[in-house]
């Protein structure tokens, strides 16, 4: 459902945009000499957090991490940059895309390491959900992501359904089973 709340005025991607960059050590990383996994996810989860910080203007929680892509290792030395961009607003929620580089310092390039895709619900201070914006999408790039991301809250919400189904059919095959 869509953010209906006249007493919100829009915002576009471009509001809540975040970027932050990282230098690997050899605290974050493994014997190998990589990144961990899950330290990668937790810088994802804290950029995407500033997008969606920025678009609610509330506090935000981390509702899921719906899909993450590890494209590529991250050694000790990288330059890690990490830029989140609001996708969709709904009600109380917001979908942020994450893109990972890393960049060779000395050449300037840029390699694509990870990408994620992250829900967020805004709160107030007792915990409980706040309408946020809606989102303006204003170039033909956010008006994509803003399509996909609508597709990708469709199938969840399919699959979630899906397995709510699969859970009763299988607590009332257990129950007729014992009732023998």
């Amino acid at each position: 459902m869509e953010s209906s709340d006249p007493l919100l005025p829009p915002r576009t991607v471009a509001d809540s945009r975040s970027e932050m960059t990282e230098l690997i050590l050899p605290n974050d990383t493994n014997t190998l000499g990589n990144l961990l996994g899950g330290r990668l996810m937790h810088y994802i989860d804290l950029v995407a957090a500033m997008a969606a910080y920025r678009h609610a203007r509330a506090y935000v929680v981390t509702a899921s991490m719906d899909h993450i892509d590890f494209i590529a290792p991250v050694h000790v030395g990288d330059l890690l940059i990490l830029k989140s961009t609001l996708n969709r607003a709904f009600r109380t929620s917001m979908e942020v895309g994450v893109k990972v580089w890393v960049e060779h310092t000395v050449s300037g390039t840029l390699r694509h390491v990870a990408s994620a895709y992250l829900t967020f619900v805004a709160i107030d201070s007792q915990g409980h959900r706040v309408p946020v914006p809606p989102l303006e999408p204003v170039t033909e790039d956010d008006k994509r992501r803003y399509h996909d991301a609508g597709r990708r809250r469709e199938q969840g919400q399919l699959e979630r359904e899906r397995k709510r189904s699969a859970r009763s059919g299988a607590a009332a095959g257990r129950e007729s089973a014992t009732s023998v």
